[in-house]
């Protein structure tokens, strides 16, 4: 800890530097003010005078409590990896038919998903998310309003989206999801009759770009009845920045292809809406043969 402080205290702090931005992200498990990584100040309220480093609260104990929590993530995490596929035995992994991948029983379930809408961008549509009738799915709802923002940018507005937080293992190391032995999504929901969009945000580690997702349609029945909804990952197609792009191409199916899921609402309908969730699972459909949907081709075919 000695040695972070003089790290800390030697570092130059002119306006042209960041090197105090890049010791604070390294030493993050240490700090246990979330204020050092906001920089939102509240309109009308009066800048700090301290700088940020200085509000950093260096503790010894916490810092050892939280590398004996990482060290028995890692430990369970390497049970798992010698054990099989998803912890589970190599023989049970190759007959897997469906796997559940959330539901929603408890607060913590819903925990796990962040809610946002066109707030961010100035818009006026409100989305909340809480536990379903006797805690047994979780209840998507909100109003829906299209009105743009008065900005004289913005041209479009009016969506709300819930998106699972990606899955982060120890030391925080990205947590990949391995879907290559299924070939659909499967689903539980309730609808109010309005059409979602299932996006799959995809990790632009090696080949996509950062806005890049994989869309398809969800379209519910409404009325008092669940439904089941089964999606072929082969009918995925992806877009850019809400823009379907020419080259197309299967989503890629093993450990370094997802990061999260998530469902939006956007049909320029103004009004109320509801999405009840009770499970989203995988299923191995024996019966579905196809491999991609799509026409894939190569835009800079050699004459």
């Amino acid at each position: 800890m000695a040695l972070a402080v003089m790290l800390l205290n030697g570092a130059s702090f002119c306006s042209g530097c960041c090197r105090h931005k890049v010791l604070l992200s390294s030493l993050g498990p240490l700090l246990s003010n979330s204020k050092l990584y906001s920089s939102y100040r509240r309109p009308g309220a009066e800048p700090e005078k301290k700088l940020s480093w200085q509000n950093a609260d260096f503790s010894f104990k916490k810092s050892i409590d939280h590398l004996r929590t990482q060290l028995s993530l890692l430990k369970k995490e390497t049970q798992d990896y010698l054990k099989g596929p998803g912890g589970n035995p190599f023989s049970q992994h190759l007959l897997e038919q469906t796997r559940v991948l959330w539901q929603f029983r408890s607060q913590e379930d819903l925990n796990k998903w962040v809610i946002s809408s066109d707030v961010e961008i100035g818009g006026k549509s409100k989305v909340y998310i809480k536990l379903g009738r006797n805690n047994q799915a979780a209840l998507l709802y909100g109003t829906l309003n299209t009105e743009v923002p008065r900005d004289g940018e913005t041209k479009y507005s009016g969506y709300c989206s819930m998106r699972s937080r990606p899955e982060v293992g120890s030391f925080n190391r990205k947590k990949y999801y391995d879907w290559s032995n299924f070939n659909s999504l499967y689903l539980r929901v309730r609808g109010d009759g309005r059409p979602w969009m299932v996006n799959i945000y995809t990790d632009p580690y090696f080949s996509h770009q950062k806005d890049d997702l994989y869309s398809y349609f969800m379209f519910t029945r409404g009325g008092p009845y669940w439904e089941e909804i089964t999606i072929p990952f082969s009918k995925f197609f992806l877009s850019s920045r809400g823009r379907v792009q020419d080259n197309q191409h299967p989503v890629w199916l093993d450990k370094a292809s997802f990061l999260a899921l998530g469902f939006t609402i956007g049909d320029k309908v103004d009004g109320p809406f509801q999405l009840e969730i009770d499970f989203i699972g995988l299923l191995n459909d024996r019966a579905h043969k196809e491999k991609f949907a799509y026409e894939a081709y190569d835009k800079n075919t050699p004459v």
